[in-house]
């Protein structure tokens, strides 16, 4: 019997958008994985978030909701800090021990690979799917001479790219800009975020 493929989608989902919905569904089809694992960060290392991990991940849970496909995987947000991905990824491998892993990311993510976390140590329990930004074109021999492995452990994929920052919508939100996030973000994450003020303390 074939392994599974699974895609991972880490982040903060502060919030979730339509940008992290098109890179997922494109992974999905083109590398014809058996489903993708939203997985929200608990305490992210690399930014500063006063949005509650337990909202984040009650909004990624209504943004992939009615998609069977998509399946949110808490296993992050639970555990305690630090939250690196290196040390994420053997927790989801024990999770999946016979799966094949893919870690989704933008060609931007890409380009900053060499400084992450034990990058090295990543690699060892996935490949990356990257989803490049039309006009960007990342240096893979060059990245490769800092993380020798990334030059065979790269799937790109060829399905539409949104720019959209999640610190934008937030601050759109903020301003209660109700048609600025129209068809940016999923009806049901929006009336959450307003609901529960989350993105009040912008303004």
């Amino acid at each position: 019997m074939a392994s599974k493929k699974i895609g991972l989608m880490c982040g903060t989902f502060n919030p979730p958008h339509i940008g992290h919905l098109i890179l997922a569904q494109t992974a999905l089809q083109e590398l014809a994985l058996d489903k993708v694992l939203f997985l929200p960060v608990g305490d992210p290392t690399h930014k500063t978030t006063t949005t509650a991990a337990h909202h984040r991940v009650e909004m990624t849970r209504l943004a992939i909701a009615g998609n069977q496909d998509f399946e949110l995987d808490t296993t992050d947000a639970v555990r305690p800090p630090p939250h690196y991905t290196a040390s994420l990824l053997p927790l989801i491998q024990t999770e999946f021990p016979s799966a094949d892993l893919w870690l989704l990311i933008g060609g931007d993510s890409l380009s900053t690979f060499p400084s992450w976390h034990q990058p090295d140590q990543l690699l060892e329990h996935c490949r990356l799917a990257v989803l490049n930004r039309p006009g960007y074109d990342p240096d893979l021999p060059h990245l490769s001479r800092s993380v020798p492995a990334l030059a065979t452990q790269v799937d790109w994929l060829t399905g539409p790219f949104i720019h959209l920052s999640s610190s934008w919508l937030r601050a759109q939100l903020a301003e209660g800009i109700d048609k600025g996030t129209t068809y940016l973000l999923p009806g049901s994450v929006k009336q959450y975020a307003m609901r529960h003020q989350l993105y009040t303390h912008n303004k």
